[in-house]
């Protein structure tokens, strides 16, 4: 390149050719190389096309800049100006950032150009080479691909002969590269597939370039494994097929888990007998058969008697062997075309097909009940137990599975209402409306919790003021599988009667609180959870020991948990509810007072309770709009609260105008079906995720 005796700086008069375009013009214009000229303070004072279009700037942009302001590292500026300086000249790779931002490599030369000893000028030329660098990087990443992925590659030339192996190929295959490359796969053939799928595998490969599938090859041990393989054709540019490439991955471990889950979905993990899903499989099959052939079918319904004293007294590790060594002997009682399940727990499904007669069924009844005369041997020790029956005769009990079994439940509780160590027969006088409602609850209701038919709803409870979802309530429901959803309202006073209420309300408080802590991890890190508290269980010694061990397990923040109490349960006995709440108040926990306006209503001593805020019975507010004199009760208990710096919480709020008449008088929270129903942890989920806080404000 000609550079002539410049004399002035800018439109490229640096090249001393004056107005006429001459040829170094164009070529300066036109190279593919950007030009920057700088001075000798480093500001750039001319730059042709090509720079302007690496570097995102215009050429007025350009000129006047300082050449630092292009680099990524200032610091690396410095470092090649100072080599500048000393030698007159710089060479190499540098990270410059374009004007948008975009970080580039470029390769640049500069060199220190004397026109005069006042006439001093650098000419950097430079070029983007982030392409090249990218391309390089991609092969050196797949170069390290090929040597470090755990599946097994290898190359092959149009003939299927082997040019290259990775090193997955070689450990799982056994095989070195030098022992495979220039022959053929077929080296790796197991056998276990004939000549047809080889030929159904090439066809795909011809007609779609790939095929993919499940293939069992042979290592070098002679071992066979399966393996998941893909073949794919590679074509030049005009479309000629040059290389053959395949993936593998070893799915050894991958059989032998889906064997292992084939097991745990099939089988009961603890005594191997069927589990639920598979005795309905099979069942369903039976009475397919049944029901074609006009046959008999027996379902016995089996739960161990006094199990439940044995698992306490010794120990679950000696329940646990107790159930395996029931099922062992059950085992050992029936014919191979026999179904025994565990349905969890004590309980115990033996399905008896195409039986001639009901007495097969009482005949292996009574077979059971004499083999559990004979003690368990548990780690030397001797254990008696005994079991109830109850026996769903197909079709004359029923002619599908649940009721089949629901039915052979409902007679093995009447054989334990009879004495225990007994078997009952479904018939048509042992209905659920011939026993007494309250007995069967009551029995139901003990094995509620271990069966896993209780669960909680959520009623969320969101701020008037900003309609922000503030935290929700947790609900006690209980579906039996016998009786459907039973009401709180029927089986709440049976569970306080007969004291189950105390394990039922640990339960409640251990679930809700695992709950909300999980809402916390998901981001809803304000929510409070509100549970209600019921009187006997309050009133236990060591209420507040046991809740503050089920905070402590659950790892939630005491402030979190919000816990109602009526004032039929703190005003009988004040003062000693008084202490129970003082000691929860200094551990964090917010305390409301449930249903208020409803029970004793002592408002001389409510505000020495250490409560946080008061909870509207929804019997006020549905009547908000009907009666003044319920209005006029929701105003002054709000009027009272605000002024004992309470909060105050109303329920069942149903309509737009009982929110409006809320809002106006500055209650601050609601709760109803105004908002939603009750929900379930799923559907509470999807709530939180959509709910719009505006939907109350409008």
């Amino acid at each position: 390149m000609m550079w002539g005796n410049a004399s002035v700086v800018g439109n490229h008069s640096f090249l001393g050719l004056g107005d006429q375009y001459s040829l170094a013009e164009l070529v300066y214009d036109h190279m593919q190389e950007g030009v920057l000229v700088l001075n000798d303070t480093g500001e750039i004072v001319d730059s042709n096309s090509s720079a302007e279009k690496i570097t995102g700037y215009s050429g007025k942009e350009l000129a006047g800049i300082h050449f630092q302001r292009l680099f990524y590292f200032h610091q690396e500026y410095s470092s090649i100006w100072n080599k500048i300086v000393k030698i007159n000249k710089w060479s190499g790779e540098t990270e410059k950032v374009r004007k948008n931002g975009e970080i580039y490599t470029d390769r640049m030369k500069i060199r220190k150009i004397d026109k005069d000893l006042h006439n001093v000028f650098f000419l950097v030329i430079f070029e983007d080479i982030s392409p090249q660098k990218k391309s390089e990087k991609e092969l050196r990443l797949a170069d390290k691909i090929f040597e470090n992925i755990s599946e097994g590659i290898l190359f092959t030339d149009a003939k299927g002969r082997i040019l290259s192996v990775n090193p997955a190929f070689q450990i799982v295959t056994g095989y070195t590269e030098e022992e495979v490359i220039g022959k053929t796969p077929n080296m790796l053939q197991s056998g276990l597939h004939n000549d047809q799928f080889y030929r159904d595998m090439w066809r795909e490969i011809g007609e779609k370039r790939r095929w993919r599938g499940e293939i069992w090859n042979k290592r070098k041990s002679g071992e066979v494994f399966p393996e998941w393989l893909t073949i794919s054709s590679i074509l030049d540019d005009e479309g000629t097929l040059t290389n053959y490439v395949a993936v593998f991955a070893d799915i050894s471990d991958q059989k032998q888990a889906e064997e292992k889950l084939r097991k745990l979905a099939h089988y009961d993990v603890l005594t191997g007998a069927a589990n639920r899903y598979l005795l309905y499989k099979r069942l369903e099959r039976l009475l397919i058969t049944a029901k074609k052939y006009n046959q008999l079918l027996a379902v016995l319904f089996l739960d161990l008697d006094r199990f439940k004293l044995i698992n306490d007294t010794l120990g679950h590790n000696y329940g646990d062997l107790l159930l395996k060594k029931v099922y062992s002997r059950l085992k050992g009682l029936l014919k191979n075309k026999d179904i025994i399940a565990r349905l969890g727990g004590d309980e115990f499904v033996i399905v008896l097909p195409n039986i001639k007669h009901p007495r097969e069924a009482v005949s292996v009844c009574k077979d059971i009940i004499n083999s559990f005369q004979q003690p368990f041997l548990l780690h030397e020790q001797e254990v008696y137990t005994s079991t109830s029956i109850g026996v769903g005769l197909y079709p004359f009990d029923g002619e599908d599975i649940d009721s089949l079994i629901k039915h052979a439940d409902r007679a093995m509780y009447q054989a334990k209402a009879n004495g225990k160590n007994n078997f009952e027969l479904y018939h048509t006088g042992l209905q659920i409306e011939n026993e007494t409602r309250q007995m069967v609850l009551e029995n139901r209701l003990r094995k509620a919790v271990e069966k896993k038919e209780l669960f909680l709803q959520y009623h969320p409870l969101v701020n008037v003021a900003n309609g922000q979802v503030e935290g929700v309530e947790a609900l006690l429901r209980w579906n039996s599988p016998e009786l459907g959803l039973i009401s709180p309202a029927d089986f709440i006073p049976i569970a306080e009667e007969t004291g189950l209420i105390v394990p039922i309300s640990e339960w409640v408080i251990r679930q809700a609180c695992d709950d909300i802590k999980k809402l916390h991890i998901v981001g809803y890190t304000g929510l409070k959870v509100s549970i209600n508290i019921s009187g006997i269980h309050f009133n236990q010694d060591d209420f507040v020991k046991n809740l503050t061990k089920i905070i402590q397990h659950t790892n939630i923040f005491p402030h979190c948990v919000d816990l109602e109490l009526t004032e039929s349960i703190i005003m009988p006995n004040a003062p000693e509810a008084n202490n129970k709440l003082v000691k929860l108040k200094q551990m964090g926990i917010k305390l409301s007072i449930d249903d208020f306006g409803t029970g004793y209503s002592s408002l001389s001593y409510l505000h020495r309770l250490p409560i946080d805020s008061l909870k509207i019975d929804q019997s006020f507010i549905k009547k908000l709009s009907a009666y003044k004199e319920d209005a006029s009760i929701v105003q002054a208990i709000i009027t009272m609260a605000h002024t004992l710096n309470l909060v105050v919480v109303a329920e069942g709020v149903e309509q737009e105008k009982h929110l409006k008449f809320l809002a106006r008088e500055k209650c601050n929270i609601i709760q109803g079906f105004y908002i939603t129903k009750p929900l379930c942890w799923d559907d509470l989920l999807v709530f939180l995720e959509t709910w719009d806080p505006q939907a109350i404000m409008k």
